[in-house]
């Protein structure tokens, strides 16, 4: 008999399991597996036919012995149909009691279709059992083994009245039909196919509630801190509100990727999950997707978009000294002018004669101080710009030995993120050809025979 292997090491081989015989639900498949892991809700906005609830049922499957609970919610459902019925024996008895068997309270996988069509009476049940796994019946509030709710709506409610409800699902999804190109995939699908996981590959509840007691000792560094604050800045510069709460589930779910990703600290691949917990409706999921892509190669005060700021001030104070003029006096200081006669002014009308200015001006010189200060402080800005593609190159090498073998990440974003680097490498480059140009322009600046020993102010940078 061989040895189960390690949660972490069978996880991979589950989600191609649960992935099988769909298509192009690759992402809904790995945040319903990863919702549970946590212990949080996975809520699917989509329309009818979608594949939604076979996606729970094939959940349910994961895990060993788990009991599974589905139903499609009307605004004329009762508690009944999700809580269980009244038990006439409690009732001669005068106690107001559920037999609670093989419904929600009894579930450890569960999926609610039109799940905010909930009456008052279901939402408040059904707040406390998502939220703390209990359930009011009767007197008594007793514990629920539930692992996950995948829930599911045609669209986000507006209801202020269900906005609580509506935080309870940490992941939200926007889930569509299948494309034009996976269509004729999905017509090759066998109608009669059975689904089952192999048993070694299993969940057990051991292994689930040791996994869930690893997940607070997984560290976030503090950079990782830094960009989840950016993240909360420009959500909040989109109205984007996000709850504390949220906030602090979001980073429990990032640790619960780093570890099942075989990790012990947060790193900025996880973050790709983000979109989906820290937004209030799935459509705004690209708002932060879109962050995420370009915060990539951002880090700490290095910004790709600041070096061509300093580029850019260099090159134009450069074209000022380069066109700078002064006073042309010669070596008795005397000034001198040469024919006036061939840069003489008329006004127009014959009537006035000026000389020009320009026969006493000449180009500007510099001082050895003043230009090697130029070209120290340029040359400073290059090595930054080639320590920056150091690290960028590093960054890619990361996106190509990580990102793939990451469980969470959409195979897709890979080839998005290398796309997006290469983008950001090539305009580096330039940008040190440019930061090389200016150097030579400083360092070919019309020098004074003497150097006056005056070093200039940096030059500033917006």
């Amino acid at each position: 008999m061989h040895a189960t292997p390690p949660l972490s090491a069978r996880l991979r081989s589950l989600i191609d399991a649960l992935s099988h015989g769909l298509v192009e639900r690759t992402t809904p498949v790995r945040l319903a597996l990863l919702a549970a892991l946590t212990g949080e809700h996975l809520l699917l906005i989509g329309p009818p036919g979608t594949a939604k609830s076979e996606l729970a049922r094939r959940l349910h499957r994961a895990f060993r012995d788990a009991a599974y609970f589905e139903r499609l919610l009307t605004r004329f459902s009762v508690p009944e149909e999700l809580f269980g019925p009244l038990s006439i024996a409690a009732l001669e008895q005068d106690r107001y009691e559920r037999q609670t068997a093989g419904f929600l309270p009894q579930a450890t996988i569960a999926f609610i279709d039109e799940v905010f069509k909930a009456n008052s009476a279901i939402l408040n049940a059904l707040l406390t059992l998502l939220n703390e796994r209990e359930f009011d019946n009767g007197a008594q509030r007793i514990a629920c083994p539930l692992i996950s709710v995948i829930g599911a709506s045609n669209e986000v409610p507006q209801d202020e009245a269900l906005a609580a409800f509506h935080d309870r699902f940490l992941l939200r999804l926007s889930i569509v039909p299948v494309s034009d190109a996976g269509f004729p995939v999905l017509l090759r699908l066998p109608s009669d196919s059975t689904f089952a996981v192999d048993p070694a590959l299993q969940i057990a509840p051991t292994e689930l509630s040791a996994f869930a007691a690893a997940i607070d000792a997984v560290s976030l560094p503090e950079p990782i801190v830094e960009l989840i604050a950016q993240l909360r800045g420009h959500l909040a510069a989109h109205d984007i509100a996000v709850s504390d709460r949220r906030w602090h589930k979001t980073v429990r779910l990032l640790k619960a990727s780093a570890l099942s990703n075989g990790r012990d600290a947060v790193s900025i691949w996880d973050l790709w999950l983000t979109q989906f917990c820290a937004t209030a409706e799935p459509v705004q999921a690209g708002i932060v997707a879109e962050w995420y892509l370009g915060m990539l190669g951002v880090q700490g005060v290095i910004d790709p978009a600041r070096f061509g700021r300093v580029v850019e001030a260099f090159e134009a104070q450069l074209e000022i000294e380069q066109n700078a003029n002064d006073l042309n006096y010669d070596e008795q200081g005397v000034l001198t002018a040469g024919n006036l006669l061939d840069h003489q002014v008329n006004d127009g009308k014959g009537a006035s004669v000026a000389p020009r200015l320009s026969p006493f001006l000449r180009t500007r010189r510099y001082g050895t101080t003043h230009i090697g200060a130029r070209v120290a402080q340029v040359q400073s800005a290059i090595d930054e710009l080639g320590a920056y593609l150091d690290s960028l190159d590093h960054l890619a090498d990361e996106l190509a030995h990580e990102v793939p073998r990451h469980l969470w990440i959409a195979p897709e974003f890979a080839q998005q993120a290398a796309l997006h680097l290469a983008g950001t490498r090539a305009n580096i480059v330039a940008l040190q050809a440019r930061a090389h140009a200016a150097r030579n322009g400083y360092a070919a600046l019309p020098r004074l025979a003497v150097d006056s020993r005056i070093a200039p102010e940096p030059v500033v940078v917006d």
